[in-house]
């Protein structure tokens, strides 16, 4: 075993910083919490715990991150934790061991985080992967009604150029949605096509975030959650459902005014995302 040769944060310093971390995770998790134990559901904001699968218990979890250790801390919880190490009181992630155990999964990562920060981002989908989740299918994936019925979404769909370059949503298109977007993305072609402009390639940032573990900081973890939040947002305003009785305005992406709304929103979002996507990168070298 190497000797830990992180930055090292005194005791105040780390505890603090723990603290901090699990009060901002609580705020945002409060109100899925609260629809939990209500027995109550979302049709936006529980989708991140649902798709994804992560508790709100996974994101207090705080790690100082790759290289950084903490001092005094026989008694803090990561010691306890799986692929941290302890040495003479000082408590680290063991990257070494993690990068071992976990070679495969951290290359795809690598690659998938490297082809999108690499790449310009593309911004001519205009939300329709949503629309194609229904093309043709008047079984619709989320308990609310579609703004345009189903004979107005499905013109919208024949309407459009679809050019879906994710392959975990476009894995969800009908069969008569399939044949009509430019692309045909597949797990093994995912690093080759992740582009920075899209959502869900943004969302998945917190998904990663979450896979590297002790080597990513937990403030790093709460900027990728937060991000999918908001991205998650905008993807189910610009879908065919109409969700204004749970108070999100549309943005009508069938219209020239919605479309800009879209592609501005998009283009910020690429502006947040490629920081965190390069501080998971950094991490994982």
């Amino acid at each position: 075993m190497t000797t830990l040769t992180a930055t090292v944060l005194d005791r105040s310093e780390w505890t603090e910083r723990m603290q901090a971390h699990t009060a901002r995770a609580d705020a945002l998790t409060a109100a899925r919490r609260r629809r939990a134990a209500r027995g109550e559901t979302h049709p936006v904001d529980d989708f991140l715990y649902t798709y994804y699968s992560y508790k709100p218990a996974l994101l207090r979890r705080w790690h100082p991150g790759r290289d950084v250790a903490l001092d005094d801390a026989t008694d803090a919880p990561h010691g306890a934790w799986r692929w941290y190490r302890s040495e003479a009181g000082v408590v680290g992630a063991d990257a070494e061991a993690f990068l071992i155990e976990k070679r495969p999964l951290v290359r795809a990562i690598r690659g998938i985080l490297a082809g999108a920060l690499g790449r310009t981002g593309s911004y001519g989908c205009f939300g329709m992967h949503e629309w194609a989740m229904v093309y043709r299918d008047r079984e619709t994936r989320h308990p609310v009604p579609l703004r345009l019925g189903a004979a107005g979404t499905d013109a919208v769909v024949e309407a459009h150029d679809v050019r879906c370059t994710h392959i975990d949503a476009f894995r969800f298109f009908t069969p008569d949605a399939v044949p009509r977007n430019r692309f045909a993305p597949t797990r093994e072609t995912q690093a080759a096509m992740e582009q920075p402009g899209c959502l869900h390639a943004g969302m998945d940032l917190y998904k990663w975030a979450v896979k590297l573990g002790p080597l990513a900081p937990g403030e790093l973890l709460l900027d990728a959650f937060e991000l999918a939040r908001d991205i998650r947002e905008l993807d189910m305003r610009a879908s065919p459902y109409d969700l204004e009785a749970w108070g999100y305005a549309p943005v009508p992406v069938e219209s020239p005014e919605g479309k800009a709304q879209y592609v501005a929103a998009q283009r910020a979002f690429t502006t947040r995302a490629q920081p965190i996507r390069a501080a998971l990168l950094a991490r994982i070298g």
